[in-house]
């Protein structure tokens, strides 16, 4: 069965649905083929695939590209602030990969993260443990270095090891930290360094002690090298200052102190030209994608039909964002929706392509949800 096969006897508008709500069960369906922008479980590693896969498609703008340069030649983080979907841990992936240097170092930030969260983790008591075993069963050894596969260093103890060039570090959604993380971040962004006192007590016995790093990507030949480092007598100071892109969606306010140290950038709504630029390198990479796995006349139907519907939705889709806040991927969303081979015709497309364009808060869904009582009464 094909992945478009659908019951014939289905309106011309529902042809393309998967699921039918017949009360019917049945096997006799196909997994769709996924958009290009979404391939799970198809990459080795997962997550780090999927990022790195942004900087295929993502458009930058001039005052974005100066702002890059301007980090990278006064060895500032890059504060980067912006509505969802506009880009800006996008633009990570994007520098490293042209500049060559290697995998970015990831570290998304919640309420309850820590300056240490980011420098290196230990695991004391796996090592107590490992000891308590060893002395019951008598095979207990000293070895100073024996401690090392107890720490791991983080995202920002990984971009601070040494380089001939900077390191990338992607610090995800700063605007929700605790209030103290900011702060704290100072002393390193001035100084580049610091210590990882379990080690430093035993430099005088253990020089050097390797641990693993926050790198995982083996196939990345840059930085795959580093997934482990030797730490020489506990302490760990970069030699090139990394390039540091800092994220924010605007969620609350900064210190001044903080603000001092970093550049910053607002990453602006892209407008009709821009669009059309990542839409039609998202349609490359379906077109690609495609070819490989149903054939280039499949493929190239597919874009004819999407860039047919294109200034279209890219239209729909600005005088939507006039009205609230919209995010790029919803775009992307319903020109895959409604270019497929089969898919929805008539009023049933226009309300498909509605409810993807919804705006990015939950005053649709709750004027939705009292008209319905209302009407209910």
């Amino acid at each position: 069965m094909t992945e478009q096969s659908q019951p014939d006897s289905q309106p011309d508008s529902q042809q393309w649905r998967i699921f039918n709500d017949t009360g019917k069960p049945t096997s006799d369906w196909a997994l769709p083929a996924s958009p290009s922008w979404r391939p799970f479980g198809k990459s080795v590693l997962p997550g780090v695939d999927r990022r790195k896969q942004r900087a295929d498609t993502f458009q930058m703008q001039p005052d974005q590209v100066d702002m890059v340069n301007a980090a990278i030649y006064l060895r500032r983080p890059l504060l980067i602030t912006g509505k969802p979907g506009t880009g800006k841990s996008s633009l990570a992936y994007k520098v490293a990969r042209e500049l060559m240097l290697g995998e970015v170092l990831y570290w998304p930030i919640t309420t309850r993260t820590t300056l240490k969260n980011g420098l290196y983790r230990y695991d004391a008591i796996g090592r107590l443990q490992e000891t308590e075993q060893q002395v019951k069963t008598g095979q207990f050894i000293q070895d100073p270095e024996a401690i090392g596969k107890y720490i791991t260093l983080g995202p920002l103890g990984t971009a601070l090891l040494p380089a001939v060039k900077p390191r990338v570090l992607l610090i995800d959604e700063i605007d929700k930290s605790d209030i103290d993380l900011p702060n704290d971040l100072l002393s390193i962004f001035e100084e580049g360094w610091f210590e990882i006192p379990e080690l430093e007590r035993m430099k005088e016995t253990a020089a050097e002690v390797p641990v693993r790093t926050a790198y995982s990507d083996a196939e990345e030949s840059v930085t795959a090298g580093d997934i482990r480092y030797s730490v020489p007598e506990g302490r760990i100071s970069c030699e090139a200052f990394p390039l540091v892109i800092l994220t924010s969606n605007g969620e609350r306010d900064f210190p001044p102190a903080f603000l001092r140290r970093c550049l910053r950038l607002r990453m602006a709504q892209p407008d009709k030209i821009m669009l059309g630029r990542i839409v039609s390198a998202h349609l490359d990479a379906e077109f690609e994608q495609l070819k490989k796995t149903q054939g280039e006349g499949v493929a190239q139907a597919r874009k004819i039909a999407a860039e047919s519907v294109r200034e279209e939705l890219i239209q729909t889709f600005l005088d939507r964002r006039d009205e609230g806040a919209l995010a790029t991927d919803q775009l992307l969303n319903a020109i895959f929706m409604v270019t497929r081979e089969r898919s929805p015709v008539g009023s049933s497309r226009a309300k498909l392509i509605d409810t993807l364009l919804k705006h990015l808060s939950s005053a649709e869904d709750l004027e939705a949800a009292e008209d319905w009582d209302a009407g209910s009464v």
